[in-house]
């Protein structure tokens, strides 16, 4: 919580923010679409389709999974698969993580254009906002047990999962599946020691 950051995003107050040219731009989503399709653009690489529609359409789903995906942030609906007090809560949250990818199998088929990726022969925006995440569903599955991207259920995204594993760049920056385990263990563990605190805080 430095003054810097607290400067450049006044409003969620956390990182990832992007300083260029002496401005902030903040969270990852919008710091993607701007360095690649806007101030570096790349021939050939654009994150976003040219085709209206497709853009709006694409923008959408990268919302989608900011909101229904995100274990980085443990946002709903992953949170109660780990904070639910109850195997009920925890059975609901699990429903609800298996329906956001169910619905991401329907997203894959319509954006891919029986192509490889959501950005159809190349990788695009939602590409790269879901594949940031599969060292996190890969560890959520280690600890729950639950089956997310299952190719009985969700062939596409189960196929897609490969070839994005598959690519030189995802290889070079993202975790691996147990330094993430580790990493939810050491949430879990912070939530726990939290609820603790409060509850005998409640009491005193």
């Amino acid at each position: 919580m430095s003054d810097l950051l607290l400067a450049s995003n006044p409003v969620h107050k956390k990182v990832p923010v992007l300083i260029h040219n002496g401005k902030p731009i903040c969270e990852s989503r919008i710091i993607l679409e701007y360095i690649i399709d806007e101030v570096f653009p790349v021939d050939g690489a654009a994150l976003l389709p040219a085709d209206p529609y497709d853009w709006a359409v694409a923008r959408f789903w990268a919302a989608y999974i900011d909101d229904k995906v995100s274990i980085i942030h443990f946002v709903a609906p992953w949170a109660p698969m780990f904070k639910g007090k109850t195997e009920e809560e925890k059975a609901e949250g699990i429903k609800q993580i298996l329906a956001a990818v169910e619905t991401l199998e329907g997203a894959l088929k319509g954006c891919s254009k029986e192509k490889p990726f959501f950005g159809g022969g190349t990788v695009g925006l939602v590409d790269i906002m879901l594949g940031a995440h599969i060292p996190g569903v890969r560890a959520t599955e280690v600890l729950t047990g639950a089956k997310i991207f299952n190719a009985a259920i969700t062939p596409l995204l189960a196929s897609w999962t490969e070839h994005f594993g598959e690519l030189d760049a995802p290889k070079k920056v993202l975790p691996d599946v147990d330094g993430m385990v580790e990493y939810v263990k050491r949430r879990h563990a912070q939530w726990a020691a939290a609820g603790a605190a409060a509850a005998a805080a409640s009491k005193s």
